[in-house]
């Protein structure tokens, strides 16, 4: 299994601030916003057509907070892959039991390094689902289903449409001559 650095989630004290800072500093601009829970907000930060965030930024950081890293994404070939590494967490007694959650977009297993470091393993979907959702998925199933699954509980979502034609519409707005798919 190859995996890819993808994105990174970081818990601030002030997201407006920090949303603005980032806007500045690195020309990303906002894909999307939501909450996350009952009392988390997330901002969606990209500033390409090939990813739909580089970077997070969630509500939650406490003043005696010694970091701010939520979580590291890192991008899998395939949703076997993804079953691979939920098989490997499982058995590893460093760690319990995985996450498993999909976003629409992407079919992940969250867990904790050995020292409560947050990672997502994720393969991408075939969709673009505007974030932030999350729902479970069974493992167990075969990727087929897993995929169906996936599309029939967020096939009604306003904005769900194919990656491609996504990807399409921000290569566009970014000026890029043709998208990276």
């Amino acid at each position: 299994m190859q995996v890819q650095w993808s994105h990174s989630v970081l818990k601030v004290r002030d997201i407006e601030a920090m949303t603005q800072f980032y806007c500045d500093a690195l020309g990303f601009e906002v894909a999307d916003r939501g909450t996350v829970g009952a009392d988390a907000e997330i901002v969606f930060l990209s500033g390409s057509s090939r990813d739909h965030h580089q970077l997070g930024l969630m509500t939650g950081r406490s003043d005696g907070d010694q970091g701010s890293l939520d979580h590291m994404a890192f991008r899998v070939g395939s949703l076997d892959d993804v079953k691979q590494m939920i098989e490997w967490v499982t058995a590893d007694e460093r760690i319990g039991d995985g996450a498993p959650v999909t976003h629409g977009n992407a079919v992940s297993v969250y867990f904790a390094d050995p020292e409560g470091n947050g990672i997502e393993i994720f393969c991408d979907t075939p969709w673009h689902v505007p974030q932030p959702v999350v729902r479970g998925w069974d493992p167990g199933k075969s990727s087929d289903e897993v995929l169906a699954g996936v599309h029939e509980k967020f096939g009604e979502n306003p904005g769900m449409m194919a990656m491609d034609e996504y990807r399409a519409q921000r290569a566009e707005h970014f000026g890029e001559e043709e998208s990276t798919s």
